[in-house]
Protein backbone atom coordinates (compact mmCIF):
# COMPACT_ATOMS: atom_id res chain seq x y z
CA UNK A 1 0.00 0.00 0.00
CA UNK A 2 3.06 2.27 -0.27
CA UNK A 3 1.85 3.54 -3.66
CA UNK A 4 -1.59 4.52 -2.36
CA UNK A 5 -2.98 7.23 -0.16
CA UNK A 6 -5.85 6.45 2.20
CA UNK A 7 -8.54 9.09 2.53
CA UNK A 8 -11.57 9.12 4.83
CA UNK A 9 -14.83 10.84 4.02
CA UNK A 10 -17.72 10.49 6.49
CA UNK A 11 -17.17 6.82 7.37
CA UNK A 12 -16.21 5.97 3.78
CA UNK A 13 -12.57 5.04 3.33
CA UNK A 14 -11.11 5.00 -0.15
CA UNK A 15 -7.62 4.58 -1.56
CA UNK A 16 -6.15 6.84 -4.23
CA UNK A 17 -3.30 5.11 -6.09
CA UNK A 18 -0.23 7.20 -6.89
CA UNK A 19 -0.74 6.94 -10.65
CA UNK A 20 -4.19 8.60 -10.28
CA UNK A 21 -3.14 11.49 -8.01
CA UNK A 22 -2.67 15.03 -9.31
CA UNK A 23 0.29 15.92 -7.09
CA UNK A 24 3.00 13.89 -5.38
CA UNK A 25 5.25 14.83 -2.51
CA UNK A 26 9.00 14.70 -3.15
CA UNK A 27 9.19 11.42 -1.22
CA UNK A 28 6.35 9.86 -3.24
CA UNK A 29 7.85 11.05 -6.53
CA UNK A 30 11.20 9.58 -5.45
CA UNK A 31 9.66 6.12 -5.14
CA UNK A 32 7.41 6.43 -8.18
CA UNK A 33 9.97 7.76 -10.69
CA UNK A 34 13.11 6.23 -9.14
CA UNK A 35 14.75 9.66 -9.08
CA UNK A 36 16.38 10.61 -5.79
CA UNK A 37 14.99 13.28 -3.49
CA UNK A 38 18.10 15.42 -3.92
CA UNK A 39 17.83 15.32 -7.71
CA UNK A 40 14.12 16.19 -7.62
CA UNK A 41 14.83 19.13 -5.32
CA UNK A 42 17.67 20.32 -7.57
CA UNK A 43 15.39 20.08 -10.65
CA UNK A 44 12.92 22.36 -8.89
CA UNK A 45 15.70 24.79 -7.90
CA UNK A 46 17.24 24.80 -11.40
CA UNK A 47 13.89 25.30 -13.19
CA UNK A 48 12.00 27.92 -11.16
CA UNK A 49 9.65 28.81 -14.04
CA UNK A 50 8.63 25.28 -15.08
CA UNK A 51 5.06 24.26 -14.39
CA UNK A 52 5.71 20.67 -13.22
CA UNK A 53 5.61 21.62 -9.55
CA UNK A 54 3.69 23.82 -7.14
CA UNK A 55 4.78 25.18 -3.78
CA UNK A 56 2.44 24.64 -0.84
CA UNK A 57 4.05 26.87 1.76
CA UNK A 58 7.61 25.57 1.88
CA UNK A 59 6.65 22.10 0.56
CA UNK A 60 7.13 21.32 -3.12
CA UNK A 61 4.51 19.13 -4.76
CA UNK A 62 5.20 17.50 -8.12
CA UNK A 63 2.37 17.71 -10.68
CA UNK A 64 2.48 14.10 -11.86
CA UNK A 65 1.29 14.42 -15.48
CA UNK A 66 3.22 17.62 -16.20
CA UNK A 67 6.37 16.12 -14.69
CA UNK A 68 5.94 13.06 -16.91
CA UNK A 69 5.71 15.36 -19.95
CA UNK A 70 8.85 17.17 -18.75
CA UNK A 71 10.67 13.83 -18.44
CA UNK A 72 9.51 12.83 -21.94
CA UNK A 73 11.11 15.99 -23.37
CA UNK A 74 14.30 15.75 -21.31
CA UNK A 75 17.36 14.10 -22.80
CA UNK A 76 19.08 13.71 -19.40
CA UNK A 77 18.06 14.19 -15.80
Amino acid sequence: MANCKVCANENNIFVIPVWRRYTLTIEEADGYYHIGEGKLRSLIDEHPHEDFYVMNGNRALIKREKFERYLDRATAV
